[in-house]
């Protein structure tokens, strides 16, 4: 038991104030990044990739936190559908793309085809060699068309995988980011090596490279992508001034609010506190 547990133990994490002083920093960063893109009408989409529990989810959300919300949007796509499964592997991605100002983060993209679906044999190998060798050719239209795009690996190491999904299978409010697919993916972590390695091999192009990070910390791999995003695409500060607000009108005299006793209103449970 002893063993297990320091085969499990936490590895050293940044100090809690550094990053939460950096991570402002950054995220006060982003939110200028933000209204650049908007003058500027980019199209940026950032793809994260990786193995379960590699923190992709919480980097996210770091990134899309201080940000409006109707300019960014976050895609996570479930099982293809029956008519999906029948489209152009790539077709169910494009509809998510960017319109100028806007930014699309993928939470697993199109390479699911290359890590999960060629690992669980939910692919075909005349679908996964195709995938390998269209990915690329579908990554320069993109950029070609205009469209900034990065895509992030994060790694996590199997030790610090196991403890996580230990950490999930005993925390109920974290249980359901325990799939059955994380699950067998546990036994499949050279396979999972082995289609990452040549993931990498075929689609890591001058014109969209692979950015990996590794992530066995996840305080410095969301300061460390954060970074990497704010310096892949140059910004300048075009933040709107301090506005200047007009008084409010005058309070019409003449119009009387409905009785609050006809209306259904929460009560404050926490009055007395």
């Amino acid at each position: 038991m002893s063993k297990q547990k320091k085969s499990l133990k936490k590895p050293k994490r940044l100090n809690k104030k550094v990053y939460e002083a950096e991570l402002k920093r950054l995220q006060f960063e982003l939110v200028k990044w933000q209204y650049w893109i908007k003058e500027q009408g980019l199209r940026v989409v950032i793809t994260f990739d990786g193995r379960d529990a590699a923190g992709k989810g919480g980097t996210i959300k770091r990134i899309m936190d201080p940000l409006q919300p109707r300019d960014i949007r976050l895609v996570a796509l479930g099982k293809p559908s029956d008519r999906e499964q029948t489209q152009w592997y790539f077709q169910r991605y494009i509809a998510h793309l960017p319109a100028a100002g806007e930014i699309v983060l993928f939470d697993r993209s199109w390479y699911n085809r290359a890590t999960v679906e060629r690992v669980m044999d939910f692919c075909t190998d005349l679908q996964y060699w195709d995938f390998l060798r269209d990915a690329p050719n579908f990554e320069r239209l993109l950029v070609n068309d205009g469209i900034i795009l990065l895509k992030y690996w994060l790694s996590v190491d199997d030790e610090e995988q196991e403890r996580r999904f230990q950490e999930r299978a005993q925390n109920p409010m974290r249980r359901w980011k325990l799939s059955p697919i994380d699950i067998e993916s546990r036994d499949r972590w050279v396979e999972y090596s082995k289609a990452k390695d040549l993931m990498i091999e075929h689609t890591d192009i001058p014109e969209s490279r692979w950015r990996q990070i590794e992530s066995n910390d996840k305080r410095r791999t969301r300061l460390n992508v954060i970074r990497d995003i704010l310096e892949a695409i140059p910004y300048e500060n075009v933040i709107p001034g301090v506005l200047d607000l007009p008084p409010r009108p005058p309070r019409d005299k003449h119009y009387s609010r409905p009785p609050r006793d006809h209306q259904y209103i929460i009560e404050d449970s926490y009055a007395d506190k």
